[in-house]
C-alpha cells in the first residue's frame, strides 16, 4: 500500500504542473502505458482526489482535493 500511495502522489505532482491532463498526456509525461495511467487516475478519482471533465471526446482530470495540493506544495518545497 505505501508504494501505491507514492505512485499516486507522483501522478498528483505531475497533474499539478498543469491545470488538467488527459490519460494519454499523463501517460506520455510519466513514460508509462496509458492503461496503467488510467488505472491510477481511476483510483485517485475513487479516493476523491480528482474530478474528470469531459470536453468533446476528451476526458481531462484535475486535482480537486485541497489537502492533496498542500501535500504537493510540501514535497516541492522540500525537494526544490
Amino acid at each position: 500500500l505505501p508504494l501505491i500511495s507514492l505512485l499516486i502522489l507522483s501522478f498528483a505532482i505531475r497533474l499539478e504542473a498543469k491545470d488538467r491532463y488527459t490519460v494519454g498526456e499523463l501517460a506520455e509525461k510519466c513514460e508509462i502505458p496509458s492503461n496503467i495511467a488510467s488505472g491510477h487516475l481511476r483510483l485517485m478519482q475513487r479516493c476523491g482526489f480528482l474530478a474528470p471533465e469531459r470536453d468533446g471526446r476528451n476526458v481531462y482530470y484535475r486535482i480537486t482535493e485541497p489537502c492533496l495540493k498542500k501535500i504537493i506544495a510540501c514535497v516541492r518545497d522540500r525537494f526544490a
